[in-house]
């Protein structure tokens, strides 16, 4: 199929979805930990409550991804109807999210959550491919990581803003000991995850399939059992895995060890390093929550700020050059942190009363650098080998590449790893620091079939 060369704004309206996605995946990544210990979790405990995402993940998209490849409705399309329902479940989870009365009510609303985010961010990842001509996959897969900064970054600096401006008050809390600001950020996250899909939807088209694609839907309805078949492509993928996609395992599993760490600890480690407490009901402790958000959406404006910077970067250098240099950055950055300080300060942000950047924030820029390569450099290494018709499945399992690193640190962190840290909050933002830097040296031993 000859694709038409988009412009650069069609490719920004079809990707809009993404925002709202990451919006919701923001608030979780700088808030679920901290929700857990206002509902009294202790940081042992933490590693398990965040089961949800990477089960989920490792369910939903390669089935939803299967799914999808033989999917067509003539009104809908065949990535569009599973966008929309996933916003649809995911902003009703994120609405209930900061009323939740015991920690299993929230981990219960988390699953749903994450299943429901996880329903509509794969057929992203295919629809890319999907939609536009190769040359175009940089672009594509970039303007997703400008989505997953800016994204990001609104939801981490959100509880931020609303009490730099006044409206609320650091203090301000719920009767389950939530804070106010975190139960407003989470209600602006579920109009921004329905509304930018919706634009999507409205705005973008889906290319039909072929006669000999509907010809095989048609087959596969006839034949029933939707689930068998499913299942029965993804055991074929597998089979018939790519040598690229082979060697990007490693790739994948540091990185996504190491940022579930970060994401899980980096409030702990903070209150710890700055404060010198791990005691949630202490005023520091809210400060941590607070910085935690504003250093996420730091890294995340980093992100969104150069992620088109780095196509001609990786054009030049080649993708896996680049996404060594990035992981190295993030993962130096990541080992020092516990070195910084909050005391000496950079500049400050024009939000109300100002948000004063100090010292420690310098890690936050050079994760900021690793999270774009992160959201791109691997998919623009994989895009090319895989082949167009099962693009859904592939991104789907790719996609496993993600979470069963999420499962495996789920799992050792909670048994030993976290006793052999010296059940330290400090030491797993060390470790996460380290594995950055492993996956960027495997990065470096991927062989593709074409660089862009």
């Amino acid at each position: 199929m000859n694709k038409k060369h988009l412009s650069f704004g069609q490719i920004l309206t079809m990707n809009f979805g993404f925002f709202g996605v990451q919006f919701s995946f923001g608030l979780q990544q700088s808030n679920m930990s901290a929700i857990y210990k206002y509902l009294g979790a202790n940081e042992a405990e933490l590693p398990l409550l965040w089961l949800a995402g990477p089960v989920t993940g490792l369910l939903v998209q390669p089935i939803v991804g299967a799914i999808s490849d033989g999917t067509w409705l003539p009104r809908f399309g065949r990535r569009k109807p599973f966008f929309l329902i996933g916003a649809i479940f995911a902003s009703l989870a994120l609405v209930a999210m900061p009323y939740s009365s015991s920690i299993w009510m929230a981990a219960s609303l988390l699953w749903i959550l994450d299943a429901a985010n996880n329903i509509a961010l794969e057929p992203y990842r295919a629809f890319v491919s999907d939609k536009l001509p190769e040359k175009q996959y940089s672009l594509g897969f970039l303007m997703q990581s400008f989505f997953t900064g800016l994204g990001t970054t609104l939801a981490n600096f959100t509880p931020a803003i609303l009490v730099s401006m006044g409206i609320l008050a650091l203090s301000d809390k719920m009767d389950n000991g939530i804070p106010v600001s975190t139960y407003w950020a989470f209600g602006i996250g579920a109009i921004a995850s329905i509304a930018t899909i919706l634009i999507t939807v409205f705005t973008t088209s889906e290319y039909p399939p072929t006669e000999e694609e509907l010809a095989k839907i048609k087959i596969n309805k006839e034949k029933g059992n939707m689930l068998i078949r499913t299942w029965e492509e993804i055991v074929d993928a597998f089979k018939e895995m790519p040598k690229t996609m082979k060697q990007l395992i490693p790739v994948m599993f540091f990185p996504w060890y190491a940022m579930f760490c970060y994401w899980q600890y980096l409030t702990s480690a903070i209150s710890l390093s700055l404060f010198d407490t791990l005691d949630q009901n202490s005023t520091y402790f809210n400060q941590a929550q607070l910085l935690t958000g504003n250093l996420n959406g730091t890294y995340n404006i980093i992100c969104f700020t150069i992620a088109f910077a780095l196509i001609p970067v990786a054009r030049k250098f080649g993708a896996k050059n680049l996404h060594f240099v990035s992981l190295a950055i993030g993962g130096i950055g990541l080992i020092l942190m516990p070195l910084l300080n909050n005391t000496d300060i950079l500049f400050t942000l024009p939000f109300g009363n100002g948000i004063e950047v100090s010292q420690i924030y310098l890690f936050s820029f050079g994760l900021g650098i690793t999270w774009a390569s992160m959201m791109a450099m691997p998919y623009q290494m994989l895009a090319s080998s895989i082949p167009s018709d099962k693009t859904g499945v592939y991104m789907g399992i790719f996609n496993m590449f993600i979470v069963v690193p999420m499962i495996i640190q789920i799992f050792t962190m909670q048994y030993f790893v976290y006793d052999l840290l010296g059940q330290n909050p400090i030491n797993v933002i060390r470790l996460a620091g380290t594995f950055l830097i492993i996956g960027g040296i495997f990065s470096l031993f991927v062989t593709q079939k074409k660089e862009f």
